[in-house]
């Protein structure tokens, strides 16, 4: 038999799937709703993805060598990529997305303009999963309802995943991200040639923290907080906007987006022979925000998985086979999402100690440590003498500013 994979979504997370289950020569079914999509999204990758997943330099519109930290009381901190070899990837999704899914439909994986709305779950462990559909690819206004078979299925369609939902996954709490893309006059862009900014207070984020990014020829401009404070989100983008406004000048507002963005794994992520990745799964970072090359890894490491288990795909895999990626996903970057975790509820929950946070990114050992761990995706604990002063420095920046609470 060759086993039969459906994957839901052609973001990072589904393309990146989809081309490892195709190159191993698995039955592969790549679906998505809109292939022009262009998800909101910050839009910056880690250098080490630029490698791993063997992006062309066309694909980022900026390297980005320099950071700018501003505190609530506009007190900014400069952050240098030393090594000029370096740098943190700005992209437009739909750039990046439209250029892994096709690589992945060249590598044999069937690409289907298509709204997946249902799947028909068998009784037992053989039997096929039935994915009911809306073909977009004919044309016809309102699309043709078809029906596929499948032995497996991947959902790597978002935070609102249709898969999730049909699996019975759990839900998980999320934030809602606020974004405009503004065109700027040559001169104010020349000002972001190899910058980006972040600003941190009540004014611009009540939980997290806003954004300035330059793109191929604009900036992306945004704001994220918990969905409970979601009436707020126009307010926030005010006050980012408001920050930032001289930098701004003479900018013309070209696209407004919003999207949900999870901020923890839901309770189940395989159930029977389906599996998530990505948003789908909750696999976005607290404190920094960042979703797009964990996305693309776990639809990899997930895919890595299915190839293993089912021996190339001749055969189907378990429940329990299927697993194993969890199991792999947790050990390699639990770490990474308890330590980030733990980073917001401390540094983010007052403006006093978001000025502590921004006091401590003016430490070189701090910004080598983050830079290190963001980059190439590694938690590697510095030498004790170096651990034991960011300590000290961190409780001092907190002391200074009042905001050790009980």
């Amino acid at each position: 038999m060759t086993l039969r994979v459906a994957v839901v979504g052609s973001g990072p997370a589904g393309s990146s799937a989809a081309e490892t289950l195709a190159k191993a020569g698995i039955e592969t079914y790549l679906f998505e709703r809109k292939l022009d999509n262009a998800k909101p999204c910050g839009g910056a990758i880690p250098l080490c993805m630029v490698s791993e997943f063997d992006l062309p330099p066309e694909i980022i519109d900026r390297q980005v060598r320099k950071m700018k930290m501003i505190s609530p009381s506009n007190r900014e901190v400069d952050i240098n990529l030393l090594n000029q070899e370096e740098y943190i990837g700005m992209c437009r999704r739909e750039v990046l997305d439209g250029f892994l899914r096709n690589r992945a439909a060249k590598l044999g994986a069937v690409l289907i303009n298509a709204t997946v709305h249902k799947v028909d779950i068998p009784s037992n462990n053989t039997d096929p999963y039935t994915i009911h559909y809306v073909d977009h690819s004919e044309g016809a206004a309102t699309g043709i309802a078809k029906s596929l078979k499948v032995d497996l299925i991947i959902g790597a369609d978002g935070a609102n995943s249709r898969i999730a939902k049909e699996m019975d996954a759990g839900d998980y709490n999320y934030a809602i991200a606020f974004q405009e893309r503004i065109r700027l006059p040559e001169d104010k862009m020349a000002y972001y040639n190899e910058l980006a900014e972040m600003y941190v207070g009540n004014d611009v984020s009540t939980d997290f923290y806003a954004w300035v990014f330059p793109k191929y020829d604009h900036v992306a401009v945004g704001t994220g907080t918990m969905h409970v404070n979601k009436a707020s989100i126009k307010q926030l983008q005010a006050g980012i906007r408001a920050r930032a406004t001289e930098k701004l000048a003479g900018g013309k507002i070209i696209k407004v987006e919003a999207h949900p963005i999870p901020e923890h794994p839901r309770p189940r992520r395989v159930v029977g022979r389906i599996a998530l990745v990505g948003d789908a799964a909750g696999y976005v970072t607290k404190s920094s925000g960042e979703g797009i090359y964990f996305a693309a890894k776990s639809g990899r490491m997930c895919a890595e998985t299915i190839v293993e288990v089912s021996q190339n795909g001749s055969r189907i895999p378990t429940e329990k086979e299927i697993k194993l990626y969890l199991q792999r996903w947790d050990k390699k970057y639990g770490l990474t999402y308890k330590v980030l975790d733990i980073l917001q509820t401390v540094f983010y929950r007052s403006d006093a100690t978001r000025e502590a946070f921004v006091e401590m990114c003016a430490d070189l050992d701090v910004q080598k440590l983050t830079f290190d761990s963001y980059l190439y995706k590694t938690v590697v604990p510095a030498n004790p003498i170096t651990q034991l002063k960011i300590t000290a420095k961190t409780i001092g920046s907190l002391l200074r500013g009042n905001a050790l609470a009980p």
